[in-house]
Parts: structure tokens; C-alpha cells; sequence
């Protein structure tokens, strides 16, 4: 089973979370895209651009955090958090 938890924050504060659970046999890659994909339906978000260093903390961590430089309309919060909580 892979999961990833989606959070979206505003003054430190958690407004909304959600999980998304995936069992296919699909890549990792593929199942965080199509998570964040979910996550992004969910929350009626368009989706982040990936930025170098979003990439680089994603891979050191398997979190990865999404500012307003990420997102091309604006947002109303100040960062939407993926982290992955569970893998193969």
C-alpha cells in the first residue's frame, strides 16, 4: 500500500487534510503524480508546478511543500504539504 497525506496551511495552522491511499502496481512516481492530482480535485486546486528544490526535498525527505511560487493562479493559504506516510 502507498500513502500519501495532503495538508494545506495558513499562520501555522492545519485548515484541511485528506489521504490518499494507492495499491496499484504502478511506479512511485506515477503514484505521487496521481496523488497529488487527487489531492489537488479534492482541495478544487490546480495543480503545482514541481520546482527544483520542491524535487530535491521530495527526494531527501518524502515530503515536499508547494508556496504561491508554485501554483500559477493565486492561493489563499500559504503552503499545501505532501508527505508520503507509507510504502511498499
Amino acid at each position: 500500500m502507498f500513502r500519501i497525506w495532503g495538508k494545506i496551511f495558513k499562520d501555522n495552522r492545519m485548515l484541511q487534510d485528506t489521504t490518499i491511499c494507492d495499491e496499484s502496481e504502478d511506479t512511485r512516481t506515477h503514484k505521487v503524480f496521481r496523488a497529488l492530482e487527487e489531492i489537488c480535485y479534492e482541495f478544487d486546486l490546480g495543480k503545482p508546478i514541481w520546482l527544483e528544490n520542491t524535487i530535491a526535498e521530495f527526494k531527501r525527505h518524502a515530503k515536499a511543500r508547494f508556496y504561491q511560487d508554485n501554483f500559477v493562479e493565486q492561493i489563499e493559504f500559504d503552503y499545501l504539504e505532501l508527505q508520503v506516510i507509507e510504502e511498499d
